[in-house]
């Protein structure tokens, strides 16, 4: 069983609910993400997203924009943060999952690409910018490769579409509370409950839900109709903030997991 099957199965046991953060990796550099991983507690997180940086990303909002911008001015290259995340895997508590543009994977090759998150030691992939239809690769070698497809359902999705998402989505699926780009909002779509409510009639897999979400009552309301709340913006936001303070590796793992701590206060 993969880590992040195990770290869902847990949570369904224990009848609690999910914190997903999210971080730009190699952002600042491979050595913060892997700092800042190193300091995320497993009690409090069900896993970690890395976004991987492109150059053009289709639903990340400008909190995240500026981040890869950033990061791919600075020399962001894959390959240093895979082999980064590999030497230290051992040291990072929670399962990880990769959230990167089907370019990517497809310039590298899809087996070739999954084999090397899955050796990076990533226990997932999200890809926002596959098409159902076009997914049943991906997913394919996930299930072989023990690195499952997370698939992305949004608001506007209808109702076949969503259970054939549902489907091939694995351990958990990712709702999208709001169609559009990520970033953080002063308050939750009226319709999120049911619109979660409708999804869950088409599986029994957990169902985690992004974008727009910022704060711990934003957590607590999300994670009273759904399995778990993922937090990107709010993030990435303190992160961008360090960075232009010039602050170390370790004052910036410090501000990620202070804030995931504030967070997951509604989960304890």
């Amino acid at each position: 069983m993969s880590r992040l099957q195990a770290a869902f199965d847990n949570l369904r046991r224990a009848g609690r609910k999910a914190l997903l953060p999210y971080i730009t990796g190699g952002y600042p550099d491979a050595g913060t993400t892997v700092a800042i991983l190193r300091a995320l507690d497993p009690q409090r997180c069900a896993c970690a997203e890395i976004g991987i940086p492109f150059s053009d990303p289709i639903a990340d909002g400008p909190v995240i924009l500026t981040s890869f911008s950033r990061a791919l001015a600075r020399g962001f290259k894959l390959d240093a943060l895979l082999d980064a995340l590999r030497r230290r895997r051992a040291a990072i508590g929670v399962p990880l999952l990769a959230m990167v543009s089907y370019s990517i994977v497809y310039r590298r090759g899809p087996q070739a690409f999954v084999q090397a998150a899955r050796d990076a030691g990533f226990d997932g992939l999200i890809v926002p910018d596959l098409a159902l239809e076009e997914a049943g690769e991906l997913a394919a070698l996930g299930r072989t490769l023990e690195c499952p497809l997370v698939m992305m359902v949004a608001p506007t999705t209808d109702d076949g579409r969503r259970r054939r998402l549902a489907a091939l989505s694995e351990p958990f699926i990712y709702y999208q509370s709001l169609a559009g780009v990520t970033g953080e909002r002063s308050s939750l779509p009226p319709d999120l409950a049911g619109h979660v409510a409708d999804l869950r009639s088409a599986t029994g897999k957990p169902i985690c839900v992004g974008f727009g979400i910022a704060t711990p009552d934003h957590v607590r309301a999300v994670c009273a109709v759904a399995d778990g709340a993922i937090v990107g913006s709010a993030i990435v936001r303190r992160m961008n903030a360090a960075v232009e303070r010039g602050e170390s590796s370790a004052a910036i793992a410090q501000q990620v997991s202070d804030l995931v701590g504030e967070l997951s206060g509604p989960l304890a």
